[in-house]
């Protein structure tokens, strides 16, 4: 019997996967426990809408992504830190700082989290800070460090 997957199943497949199985494991526990449902000429259709409008979306995502990073990739974001005899920096900068400023200073919004810093910035100058804005998409954002 050929059964759609509404769920993960461990043994069997992912969500959305076509599989073919017993006809008493299909209505003994996969169909009772809503895991799945027959494969009629309804569900399949229905599955294959549902998928192309999932791909739809995810495109639109991707597309979304591509033109953030090329507004991020223009812009250039101003810290400024204490700076003590000799130039030496009191603390460092964090993504915290760093996503606090790019809203302050360009209004685009991005999470602390999705930066990537090596080890936070403790030294003047112009920094590059790489942002992942989607598994297949990251900017180079420049933070320049000044004086306060």
């Amino acid at each position: 019997m050929k059964v759609i997957l509404i769920e993960d199943v461990k043994s069997l497949g992912k969500k959305g996967d076509l599989v073919e199985i017993n006809e008493g494991y299909a209505r003994n526990f996969i169909l009772k426990k809503n895991l799945g449902l027959e494969a009629t000429n309804k569900n399949l259709n229905d599955l294959k809408l549902k998928k192309a409008n999932e791909d739809r979306i995810a495109q639109e995502i991707l597309d979304e992504a591509k033109e953030m990073r090329k507004d991020l990739e223009t812009k250039e974001v101003f810290v400024s830190i204490k700076v003590g005899e000799g130039g030496k920096i009191f603390g460092s900068i964090s993504t915290k700082e760093i996503a606090e400023e790019l809203t302050k200073q360009t209004g685009l919004i991005v999470e602390k989290k999705k930066m990537q810093l090596a080890s936070p910035i403790k030294t003047l100058g112009t920094h590059e800070v790489t942002v992942k804005l989607h598994p297949k998409v990251n900017a180079k954002l420049k933070v320049t460090v000044k004086e306060a």
